[in-house]
């Protein structure tokens, strides 16, 4: 029986093009200046000397701030590039530069999964505090109490069985207790390994073939 649903945010709960032509364009756009402002901050320092650290080289600031635009237009799963992004889009929100995209169907269907007493987590390759600042702003309202949990590539890359194994783990709830939802076969495949089941989202601009996994165009179709 399925206690809690594991969904990823691109493509699945949220549009591709809201991460490829709002998000990160808007990053990339303000990262030098959001670097040159705050660096002094012990977070953003931590996340540069990490960032150097991926980097493999003692760059100064301003070749490092090319390298993580380099990341940017690369689509890099960089932990403290997601989390520099992350602090960047919080600024963005805050402004009301853009709200959060969430599908009406998910907004819809995560609402009654949660009222029917579901344990609902995410888990996507964007830092945690990008997560929930998505979710805070949408059309809908704020959703982030929906969600019992958030994870991201400190737990382990996507594609890795034992990320989920870790992510039920944490949330004491069984791997086979769950159901993961994602527009990725790959991922799909990591969490059946670690025995979770799997529904794929097949959404515009998805062209993916899954395989053995169910799959559906939207949330509605979804069997819970």
């Amino acid at each position: 029986m399925t206690q809690a649903i594991l969904t990823d945010i691109e493509g699945t709960t949220s549009s591709l093009s809201f991460v490829k032509d709002v998000l990160f364009p808007h990053a990339a756009q303000h990262l030098p200046e959001f670097v040159r402002t705050h660096r002094g901050e012990p977070e953003v320092k931590r996340l540069l000397a990490d960032a150097r650290i991926y980097a493999g080289a003692e760059l100064d600031d301003e070749a490092l701030i090319e390298r993580m635009l380099a990341w940017i237009a690369t689509d890099q799963k960089i932990t403290p590039l997601k989390s520099l992004q992350g602090l960047i889009w919080e600024e963005g929100y805050r402004r009301g530069d853009f709200k959060g995209h969430v599908y009406d169907d998910a907004a819809r269907r995560l609402r009654e999964w949660h009222e029917r007493g579901l344990k609902l987590y995410v888990y996507s390759s964007g830092s945690v505090h990008a997560q929930k600042l998505l979710f805070a702003h949408t059309k809908f309202g704020d959703l982030t109490p929906l969600f019992s949990g958030h994870f991201d590539t400190r737990i382990g890359g996507k594609k890795d069985a034992s990320s989920y194994k870790r992510i039920a783990e944490q949330t004491g709830i069984a791997a086979g207790d769950f159901l993961f939802l994602s527009d990725a076969r790959d991922e799909l495949d990591a969490a059946r390994d670690a025995g979770m089941k799997t529904c794929g989202l097949k959404r515009e601009g998805v062209t993916n073939d899954f395989g053995e996994h169910p799959w559906c165009g939207d949330f509605d179709g979804v069997t819970v």
